[in-house]
């Protein structure tokens, strides 16, 4: 009986074609999930990466009400065009406090695993306002009204706590002085070394350059920090190592 004939048995009986298809996915699922009973740790740890600090959470939460994932990926994959285009390939560890993550399955605009650091912040506020102003084929609408509205740190410690109960390791110091670090990274006159010490490398200044603390400074700082946690001149994967 020639292979077709076969393969024809199978497609015109509805209960063998039900139970082969069972199996193929009983063997599929164990080959995927039966590592994470021994496995110590499924994500790597990489040194660099950190919680994020109150104001880049704050930030990340605009990100996220606002839908720019919809159209922005934070995933970039490791194939020679991408890596050429927007930076190394991205880590699980770089998303290991992303709840949820943002790594995206659409590009209408470019990935940004790694626009920390790419622009300045006047070109992000810039580029916000009117996307159009320095992105002329653009289609992203306008968020200039970020600039208007200010933020409150009344409920970042609760913001931090509640991502705690995930797994993001914010400490009782942490939250504790989430109010005085929320001020202090948009504050470069502010006294800022204890928030550097619980976030390192946080970048601190007046991201939209004007008076008070509005959504777009927090977008700014979390846009900023993407991507640059990680020294990749000094990283190297634990398989080569």
């Amino acid at each position: 009986m020639a292979l077709i004939d076969k393969h024809k048995i199978i497609e015109t009986n509805a209960t063998i074609l039900l139970a082969l298809s069972f199996f193929v996915v009983t063997i599929g699922g164990i080959v995927e999930i039966a590592p994470l009973f021994y496995l110590e740790n499924t994500i790597e740890d990489v040194d660099g990466v950190r919680p994020y600090s109150p104001l880049e959470l704050q930030g990340r939460e605009v990100y996220i009400r606002e839908g720019c994932y919809v159209c922005h990926s934070q995933m970039v994959r490791p194939m020679r065009d991408e890596v050429e285009r927007y930076g190394h390939y991205s880590l699980a560890a770089e998303s290991q406090y992303d709840h949820p993550f943002q790594w995206g399955s659409k590009r209408t605009g470019p990935d940004l695993a790694r626009v920390g650091g790419r622009y300045s912040d006047d070109w992000h506020v810039d580029h916000l306002i009117d996307p159009q102003s320095v992105v002329p084929e653009s289609v992203m609408p306008k968020y200039g009204f970020l600039m208007d509205r200010m933020v409150s740190d009344k409920y970042i410690g609760d913001l931090m706590a509640t991502n705690r109960i995930v797994g993001v390791p914010y400490t009782d110091e942490m939250i504790e002085n989430a109010q005085l670090d929320f001020a202090a990274q948009a504050d470069p006159d502010s006294d800022y070394d204890a928030l550097l010490e619980r976030y390192p490398g946080a970048q601190v200044r007046n991201f939209d350059g004007q008076p008070g603390i509005s959504e777009m400074d927090a977008l700014v700082a979390y846009l900023q920090m993407l991507g640059t946690l990680v020294d990749f001149s000094t990283f190297t994967p634990v398989a080569n190592r």
